[in-house]
């Protein structure tokens, strides 16, 4: 469950002084009933959050379906009863949150089903590419994902950036005398350094920006030199969910992708009064 202090954080920046238009036109002591629809198909999230702030505003609050679940155009989702002020105040703050983190959910259920299809053992990963990680983390596990790092502190992802100040091997073994604990992935863009990285004991292997075809080359070699099952191999960059099967079928271990979080479509969710 996400800090309800946290939570808190998105209304108070879209209501820093109130809601004025519902504490003109709406009575003080006005009751309501409402509930959140969905408007489309997919995989729900976000309703465990949505919850936390209506009841943190006295509202009651009686979730219709979970978190993770698939649902229906038309399903009802939350039902509520309470201050109809309150119910106003909280609505854009809830519907947003539960709108992006279901269309996260959505996005990565259908690329974990394409990808089962051709490759059970392939994991489906998001990337750091957001500024709502504890969100956008939970509804990529919500739709069936891996979070990847959630922070920079979480695991040592040495990158090109690191690598045109370091030489690859030098900067592998600084890591691996850093910590015992802490998983080592190397970033790489060409065979050579792929075998480099594994020869100098990265525990992961991120493949960048590679097709299909340079993978094989770079799983072959490794297989050759007694490599391959030292590492774990991820590719990332230029995947989509037309092309993610054709990366799938290959000997690897995780896909990764930015666009899980960074150009996510909104699952579509409404809030509607009840007269």
């Amino acid at each position: 469950m996400i800090p309800i202090e946290y939570l808190l954080r998105f209304l108070e920046e879209d209501a820093p002084f109130g809601d004025i238009t519902s504490e003109t036109v709406i009575p003080e002591d006005s009751e309501a009933r409402a509930v959140i629809i969905a408007k489309q198909d997919g995989v729900i999230a976000g309703l465990e959050e949505a919850k936390a702030l209506f009841e943190h505003f006295g509202i009651k609050t009686e979730l219709k379906a979970g978190d993770g679940d698939e649902v229906k155009k038309g399903d009802v989702l939350i039902e509520l009863e309470g201050n109809a002020r309150k119910i106003l105040l909280v609505e854009r703050t809830a519907l947003n949150i539960i709108g992006r983190m279901s269309g996260i959910a959505t996005q990565m259920r259908r690329l974990m089903e394409k990808v089962r299809a051709v490759n059970p053992n392939v994991r489906v990963a998001g990337t750091r590419k957001t500024l709502l990680k504890p969100l956008d983390k939970k509804a990529i596990m919500l739709g069936g994902g891996e979070p990847h790092r959630f922070s920079l502190s979480d695991a040592i992802l040495i990158k090109d950036n690191h690598l045109a100040l370091v030489p690859l091997e030098e900067a592998v073994k600084r890591a691996k005398a850093f910590s015992i604990y802490k998983v080592v992935e190397v970033e790489v863009e060409s065979l050579e350094d792929a075998l480099k990285a594994a020869r100098a004991g990265a525990d992961v292997i991120m493949l960048d920006n590679m097709t299909p075809e340079r993978i094989k080359e770079v799983l072959e070699a490794l297989k050759r030199e007694g490599l391959r099952e030292r590492v774990k191999i991820e590719v990332s960059g230029g995947i989509t969910e037309e092309n993610i099967q054709s990366y799938a079928k290959l000997d690897i271990d995780v896909i990764s992708l930015g666009a899980l979080t960074h150009s996510v479509k909104n699952f579509d969710v409404s809030l509607e009064v009840l007269k």
